[in-house]
């Protein structure tokens, strides 16, 4: 696992690659998708996160959302300033908090 550091930019040099990835979906207990987190400019930062955490945790849990939160890096922080403004990093606090754990689908690309 990557030793997160507290800069983003850096924690994303270390993560896999997300080339071939489409998209992730979170899917909750009952099976539904409840967020989508698609392979486009602005979301792949994210997007290697969640992959990274799945890779690593298999599931979105407590364990991974912390995790989670720490590779986020100075975001994490931003997000807890202002809620609703990082909805990827809102999550992670959430399932952090308490919230359901998540199954993370990846879906490869064309």
């Amino acid at each position: 696992m990557i030793q997160p550091t507290p800069v983003f930019k850096d924690n994303l040099a270390q993560m896999p690659a997300i080339d071939g990835i489409a998209r992730i979906e979170l899917i909750d207990g009952s099976g539904a998708v409840v967020a989508s987190i698609e392979n486009q400019p602005g979301k792949q930062g994210s997007l290697a996160v969640y992959h990274t955490l799945q890779q690593a945790f298999g599931t979105l849990d407590a364990k991974a959302a912390e995790y989670g939160l720490a590779l986020f890096a100075e975001h994490t922080a931003d997000a807890r300033n202002r809620p609703g403004a990082h909805p990827n990093v809102d999550r992670l606090l959430a399932i952090a908090a308490g919230a359901e754990a998540l199954r993370i689908n990846v879906v490869a690309g064309a």
